[in-house]
């Protein structure tokens, strides 16, 4: 590590000896079932898989939020707790080469969310403006609880709910479920006893229905979905079909998506349309305004971050807060992170504990530090 990225090694150990954290190695070899579950379909296309001599999944580690919450539940620490990290991942298919380091802090257990988010983004900044001094950085937030908020107060049912919110972070994904929540699609592709079965929403007939099919075909249902999950995404699918939203329903949440200001607005303007709309979004708006002030306590100004309703980070386990920092004179993002409260709940861990977190890219910090020399 010290001999690819000597000086930006040194200088982030010695930012982090001064911010309170605790420094974690983890093995580079995770179990690969939560990366699986819970990190977004683009880092699942990107795994290296293999097995141990039991048979068990395991991948080379991908990133490092997972694995140092697992660690830190393994351990049963106290929280709040704050653990850095600096170290190899190792991805498919990436621009720049398979294996890149990256570092950042995770910050467990802090229940002031608003201050533990701005104190995210704060670590964050220091950390690139010490590495890449006199660079100017451009701040994007986005806010998963807040859409969210506004999915619930439109009044969409839950499984539209669900499909919206996995798709916040991809434009692709969220541009093709608003087009079929405009226009819902037709159930043309099913006929005879499994539309029946569909329509009335049976899934235990559906999944009996289906085993048998399988079981004439000479399918196990060990190659691939359960009857029963298959009978449920059948049915889920034709309840996200049967929904359409009012033109001012739809227009309202066009209208939050376009929403991209500066973070000194960000408040005034989410107020506004919440008033437009006529819907309440409650604590989640309240966050957010707690958030922007904690920002500005840390020095960081306002006016210089923007918010953009509809951005997003293509990792499911976000909760709340999500963010990147793109650095002048490069096209990618230097940093990025956010918030996850269910995750450790997920991994395992017996009570809720809150998490946001960050990491960066060292091989990209390094390509910027090299364009200045």
């Amino acid at each position: 590590m010290t001999s690819r990225y000597p000086a930006i090694a040194a200088d982030i150990t010695n930012l982090f000896a001064t911010r309170d954290t605790r420094a974690v190695e983890v093995a580079v070899l995770q179990p690969a079932d939560p990366f699986l579950d819970m990190a977004g379909e683009d880092l699942r296309r990107r795994i290296f898989l293999t097995e141990s001599e039991t048979g068990k999944t395991l991948c080379l580690r991908p990133e490092f939020t997972i694995p140092v919450c697992l660690d830190h539940i393994a351990s049963q620490a106290g929280t709040p707790r704050r653990y850095s990290y600096l170290g190899e991942v190792f991805r498919q298919r990436r621009e720049g080469g398979n294996e890149f380091f990256q570092a950042g802090i995770e910050d467990l257990g802090d229940g002031d969310t608003a201050a533990a988010d701005a104190r995210s983004l704060a670590d964050a900044h220091a950390l690139l403006s010490l590495v890449l001094p006199g660079k100017p950085l451009a701040i994007t937030l986005g806010d998963q609880t807040l859409f969210e908020a506004v999915l619930a107060a439109l009044g969409l049912p839950r499984g539209w709910r669900m499909r919206l919110a996995r798709a916040f972070g991809s434009a692709p994904m969220l541009e093709a479920a608003l087009a079929d929540l405009a226009n819902p699609p037709r159930n043309s592709q099913l006929s005879g006893p499994v539309a029946l079965l569909v329509l009335d929403g049976d899934a235990d007939g559906l999944a009996g229905h289906i085993a048998g099919g399988m079981e004439e075909a000479g399918l196990s249902a060990s190659g691939g979905r359960a009857p029963a999950d298959i009978a449920r995404r059948l049915i889920e699918k034709a309840q996200l079909r049967s929904v359409r939203l009012s033109d001012d329903a739809f227009s309202a949440l066009k209208g939050f998506l376009e929403i991209d200001v500066a973070l000194s607005g960000a408040t005034a303007a989410l107020e506004k349309f919440a008033a437009d709309a006529g819907l309440s979004l409650g604590p989640a708006l309240e966050n957010f305004a707690a958030r922007a002030k904690a920002i500005e306590a840390h020095g960081l100004s306002a006016a210089q971050i923007r918010y953009d309703a509809a951005f997003g980070r293509p990792l499911d386990y976000y909760t709340g807060l999500v963010f990147e920092i793109v650095a002048q004179g490069g096209d990618r993002p230097v940093a990025g992170g956010g918030r996850y409260d269910r995750l450790l709940t997920l991994l395992g861990a017996k009570k809720p504990i809150p998490g946001v977190g960050f990491s960066v890219w060292l091989d990209r910090i390094d390509a910027l530090r090299e364009g200045t020399r």
